[in-house]
């Protein structure tokens, strides 16, 4: 099991062992390493720019930021639904090809908890066929009577045309109007 990690990403599941984001999407469990959560938000208006995938939903300002958002239920390709006051958005810490660390919000379902989850708990990907791109899953971690897909952020925003998408999408964003210090502390 670990050197098939090994191969898929360069991680055993010793490496893969650690605090994990749990959330829901489509009554599902993902998780994604709690150290590239910057932090959970309520949903809060979200300024939709043109001619963005569906599953861009567009940006946020988060403190005078301009900070894309990615719907991931659309991403996986599920059903849009109606946000719920569950629905939330996890801001999380982005590596991008070039290197460069960037924030990125991503729409969920529901966040459930953080967990710390064993190597022994930690499955490598099933073989879905070559037609199921799974490159953005890490792992499946086997959690009570549960399974916990382990995703690799970086991964699921680094195709191309994403990258593309979420580039346009912030430079097209209007500009955060000013705010003095006693805006922000409220």
């Amino acid at each position: 099991m670990a050197t098939e990690l090994a191969k898929r990403d360069g991680k055993s599941a010793s490496q893969l062992a650690g605090k994990y984001l749990t959330f829901g999407i489509q009554g599902e469990s993902y998780g994604i390493d709690v150290l590239q959560v910057r932090e959970i938000i309520r949903l809060i208006g979200i300024t939709v720019v043109p001619q963005m995938p569906a599953y861009v939903r567009g940006v946020i300002n988060l403190r005078g930021k301009i900070i894309p958002v990615m719907d991931l239920r659309l991403r996986f390709g599920f059903s849009e639904i109606t946000d719920t006051e569950l629905t939330c958005i996890v801001v999380v810490q982005v590596q991008l090809p070039d290197g460069k660390v960037t924030p990125m919000g991503l729409v969920v379902d529901g966040v459930e908890e953080v967990i710390n989850i064993a190597a022994g708990d930690i499955e490598e990907t099933p073989d879905f066929g070559v037609t199921i791109a799974t490159e953005y899953i890490l792992g499946m971690a086997k959690i009570k009577d549960t399974v916990k897909t382990l995703l690799a952020v970086d991964r699921i925003i680094a195709a191309e045309s994403l990258l593309q998408s979420i580039q346009r999408a912030a430079l097209a964003a209007p500009a955060p109007a000013a705010t003095s210090p006693q805006q922000l502390q409220k």
